[in-house]
């Protein structure tokens, strides 16, 4: 049974915004209708329709900005990955390397769709968030259920305005203990808010207060009602895309993480992961498409709601559209090549190990020249390359690139598959990187790497012994390696201060000379703010007064 409710507008922003229904089946309605302001909030059983929609709007391709654009996969992929340190896309490197390398001309011109887009979508699940937080106590439903569906849409909130504050804020370490500017802080449904539509930045300290205090608030609330997401999601196809008291858990401790608030950071790490165990080996090589015990969060999508050519899998998945017309995505080599091959992850990748040829080198049997970089011209290395794939995922497309990726399988095509947006591994390595700057003692963060590496499988050879500067860069490498492609170097370089390090072919790398380099510092080391802080776009400069483009 599939939803007939369609569709529900509800004001915010100063516009209509469109909510779609998903093809879970928790709720059934005699037509097709749609509703405006009060109406939609008449019932808890309605206003858990403006609930699913956010949900919808995480995995849909919203229709200004055109293909790419399409909720958290483009923030993955289009912002996380491209200007990171670690995705190689060697095809579309010369056509999108003004993204690739954040180049001024894109993060800095307000006018821009790429500037604008996060900026748009975050505010777009704001604005229904607000919705929720302002009309639900008056909707006719258990105390229970209104509690949940507020703290819902104040996850979703808190989730949005720290998102917002990576892409248009300094760094915390940068930013004068919170001195500087954050973002806006609508916490009011626009038909609600009077003359506060036009609101200056609030400072990043206060951005961090708001977002600390909806997560609070949320916690208390999920308390309150005594429910999970499966209880009041209970019909659904899969209810990984709800939120619920993890999940805010969860931002809790990334934002925490990137406050540089450590011991915040590891509490809420900890409780966010309670209950999801650590994919196993077979797990592990699923494909990253479909839920399992170790996703706290994602964005559900199946075959029955496709995007079509506007999805994440599209361009990640080994055996999605672009993989079968030979497009390959492919990890940095000197980041898979340092870590053994006894590594379950590093076997995720077309690593020496899989593909060279006795007696030749990387450069003997891939092009060097930037018209196919790091495409196979061993005919040995490339059979022997794609027999290899094959093992490991069945349904993968031909390989045509050294250091392709096997991590991601779309589960129909050309672009469907759901999305980890939290995953109990991130919570550990949170935890792994809190506890190294929490105390002088070693133990707590190598045995935090320890339960992420060994006792999972994923390398049941490892140890750590690493103190010290050196187990700090061995929690990043591991944090590298386990979300590689899922949405993190780019964020995460910028909220450590490290450069963004792309090596070339003649620097024993794999990327062409459009996108190698060291990006995010110049030449004399001096900090570049223009690659990691997105300038505020004039969509929202252009209407709301209160905002002043530095």
């Amino acid at each position: 049974m599939k939803y007939t409710f369609k569709k529900v507008m509800i004001f915010g922003l100063g516009c209509l915004m469109g909510l779609t229904s998903c093809s879970d089946s928790w709720l059934q309605t005699d037509s097709t209708q749609t509703a405006e302001g009060d109406a939609i909030f008449s019932t808890t059983d309605n206003a858990k329709l403006v609930i699913n929609g956010i949900c919808r709007t995480m995995v849909q391709q919203h229709a200004y900005y055109g293909q790419m654009f399409n909720g958290e996969g483009t923030m993955k992929v289009l912002y996380g990955e491209y200007a990171g340190q670690d995705l190689n896309f060697p095809y579309m490197s010369p056509g999108w390397s003004p993204i690739m390398n954040n180049e001024s001309s894109q993060t800095q011109n307000s006018s821009s769709i790429y500037d604008s887009y996060p900026w748009y979508y975050y505010y777009l699940i704001i604005g229904n968030a607000n919705a929720v937080i302002d009309r639900i106590d008056k909707a006719e439903g258990t105390q229970e259920m209104k509690d949940f569906l507020k703290a819902e849409a104040l996850t979703f909130r808190a989730y949005s305005f720290f998102r917002l504050s990576e892409f248009y804020c300094l760094p915390w370490a940068r930013s004068n203990n919170g001195a500087a500017d954050g973002i806006v802080l609508r916490t009011k449904e626009v038909a609600n808010a009077g003359g506060e539509t036009d609101m200056a930045l609030a400072t990043l300290a206060k951005t961090y207060e708001q977002i600390y205090a909806d997560l609070d608030e949320a916690l208390r609330l999920y308390d309150a009602s005594g429910l999970t997401r499966d209880d009041v999601y209970s019909e659904a196809a899969s209810t990984v895309s709800f939120p619920d008291a993890p999940v805010a858990h969860a931002i809790y401790a990334r934002a925490a993480l990137t406050r540089e608030d450590y011991a915040t950071a590891k509490s809420h790490a900890s409780l966010a992961r309670d209950g999801f165990a650590l994919m196993d080996v077979n797990s592990y090589r699923t494909g990253f498409c479909e839920p399992n015990n170790e996703w706290i969060w994602g964005v559900y999508n199946d075959a029955s709601e496709t995007i079509w050519y506007f999805g994440w899998q599209l361009f990640m998945t080994c055996n999605g559209y672009y993989a079968q017309q030979g497009i390959d995505v492919c990890i940095n080599r000197e980041l898979a090549e340092s870590f053994p091959n006894t590594d379950i992850r590093k076997g995720l990748f077309l690593t020496e190990s899989t593909f060279l040829p006795a007696g030749k080198a990387f450069t003997d049997v891939i092009y060097t020249d930037d018209d196919d970089i790091n495409a196979f011209t061993d005919e040995t290395a490339y059979v022997k390359a794609n027999q290899y794939a094959k093992g490991v995922v069945a349904s993968a497309a031909t390989q045509s690139y050294a250091y392709a990726s096997l991590k991601f399988q779309a589960t129909a095509q050309p672009a469907v598959g759901c999305q980890p947006i939290f995953r109990a591994s991130e919570m550990l390595l949170i935890e792994a990187e809190a506890n190294y700057h929490l105390s002088t003692d070693p133990t707590a963060a190598q045995n935090s790497l320890e339960e992420l590496n060994l006792a999972s499988g994923r390398d049941p050879q490892y140890t750590c012994t690493a103190t010290g500067e050196n187990l700090l860069k061995e929690i990043k490498m591991y944090r590298r390696l386990e979300l590689w492609g899922e949405g993190f170097s780019w964020y995460d370089c910028k909220r450590w201060g490290d450069p963004v390090v792309r090596p070339s072919i003649a620097e024993g790398g794999n990327y062409s000379q459009f996108v190698s380099g060291t990006f995010g510092f110049d030449k004399s080391g001096n900090y570049d703010e223009t690659f990691w802080k997105w300038i505020i776009p004039n969509r929202e400069s252009d209407y709301n007064t209160a905002i002043e483009i530095k």
